[in-house]
């Protein structure tokens, strides 16, 4: 068996739509091997697919179909930590998780490129694969064949705090309030915010960060599909955040915070509990400049 941690993601950091992507201190854990037959089992309470729609099993198959080789069954242990639907990039995990595993156990047939290029044909996007995969801040751009990236290691003492509701909030459905065109004026809002992102967070320039997750390709539409996701907002912002934006496709918000502001995550906490929030969850995060290792 070949064991396997996986990083959580938070993709688009608020003006990056499926370009921006980091990995977070925050894991999966899986164990793989070859096997006659299909053994899955959660190692959690997380109730997961025990055939072969299981994401790290289908990712796994199609890796080795792609190489011919014959897959006769695999064991698969899984403990999901990243809470399904929330947007830090469980999916993505479970898909690196069965690429990643594959390739060892076939001897490593695809490079890091290959897997990267894979992985976001499969999810669609890059920006929860690429840094699940790679670790650190990555910026990627697909282009239907081959994901063309830059992985930047992030050495900071900021914190990244994310309240996570107690609902799901599928991909699909969150695109589906996408409208399908922009305006000029808003395709430039964004993409000069999300140029401002990545330097400003790799140089220090902090006090860019709130100009930087403004966003209105996505968040916007979104936002009305968490109930109280604004006043979430707020209160981040109330505490001292230095940014607050919706993780992925929500409907989990991330609020980026100085080490300084020691407080700040049993802060939230209450602020949440006083608005009716006691069953989000928060987690006080840092950024994985690793990714994914076999152990």
């Amino acid at each position: 068996m070949i064991n396997i941690k996986i990083p959580a993601t938070s993709a688009n950091l608020g003006a990056g739509f499926d370009s921006l992507g980091l990995a977070l201190s925050f894991y999966n854990y899986v164990s793989i091997g070859e096997a006659d037959g299909i053994f899955i089992s959660s190692l959690d309470d997380t109730i997961v697919p025990e055939d072969e729609s299981n994401l790290i099993y289908s990712a796994a198959k199609t890796l080795y179909d792609i190489c011919g080789r014959r897959l006769h069954g695999l064991c698969i242990e899984q403990t999901n930590n990243i809470p399904i639907a929330r947007g830090l990039g469980s999916s993505s995990a479970c898909v690196i998780a069965g690429l990643t595993g594959a390739n060892r156990l076939m001897g490593e047939p695809l490079s890091l490129d290959e897997l990267v290029n894979l992985s976001a044909q499969i999810e669609g996007h890059p920006d929860n694969t690429a840094p699940a995969l790679l670790g650190g801040i990555v910026t990627a751009v697909f282009d239907g064949n081959s994901v063309h990236w830059v992985k930047q290691e992030v050495f900071t003492t900021l914190k990244f705090v994310v309240a996570v509701p107690d609902f799901k909030m599928e991909t699909e459905k969150a695109r589906e309030c996408l409208p399908e065109n922009v305006t000029h004026k808003d395709a430039v809002y964004n993409l000069s915010r999300a140029a401002l992102f990545s330097v400003s967070l790799l140089t220090g320039k902090y006090e860019n960060l709130r100009t930087a997750v403004n966003d209105r390709l996505h968040q916007p539409f979104r936002m009305p599909m968490i109930h109280k996701g604004r006043e979430v907002f707020d209160a981040g912002y109330s505490l001292g955040a230095y940014a607050v934006y919706m993780s992925g496709a929500g409907p989990s918000i991330m609020m980026i915070a100085g080490s300084e502001n020691k407080l700040f995550s049993g802060k939230l906490r209450f602020l949440l509990d006083s608005m009716g929030l006691e069953k989000w969850t928060v987690y006080d995060l840092d950024i994985d400049n690793t990714g994914t290792v076999i152990l």
